[in-house]
């Protein structure tokens, strides 16, 4: 079972996309409110997938996603962006989101999106020094 780490400034949202996954049998890892709060969850929880707000308290959901990324290259943020936000929209893909969907969000949209970001290919991890 895939675990999500939901990242959203909003009440609302993290229980509605917490409600869709946990209907569609996947495992929420935590919810988070703050950008900086989402950096340190996913290192101490290795979520399989990111739900990634774009403003947000602590630093934006961009910044978080090039952190993230930065400390585990393999890991799979979805963005979910505000209506008005493709310019952010489009940061959050050039710093290492893998798709985006727009709020406010459907059922049908939000779970396409996160299966089809957990269906693709992961690069494989880096052996460690001792290892190479």
């Amino acid at each position: 079972m895939a675990r999500v780490l939901i990242v959203d400034d909003a009440p609302f949202a993290r229980e509605q996309i917490a409600r869709l996954l946990l209907a569609e049998g996947l495992q929420v890892a935590d919810a988070i409110d703050d950008g900086q709060a989402s950096i340190d969850a996913y290192h101490d929880l290795e979520p399989d997938l990111v739900t990634m707000d774009l403003l947000l308290p602590g630093c934006t959901g961009i910044e978080a996603t090039r952190q993230i990324l930065a400390l585990d290259p393999r890991a799979r943020v979805l963005a979910t962006a505000s209506r008005g936000q493709e310019p952010l929209v489009m940061e959050v893909l050039q710093a290492g989101a893998l798709q985006y969907v727009v709020k406010p969000l459907d059922r049908h949209t939000l779970i396409h999106a996160v299966k089809h970001v957990l269906a693709l290919p992961r690069p494989p991890a880096a052996l460690p020094d001792a290892l190479r």
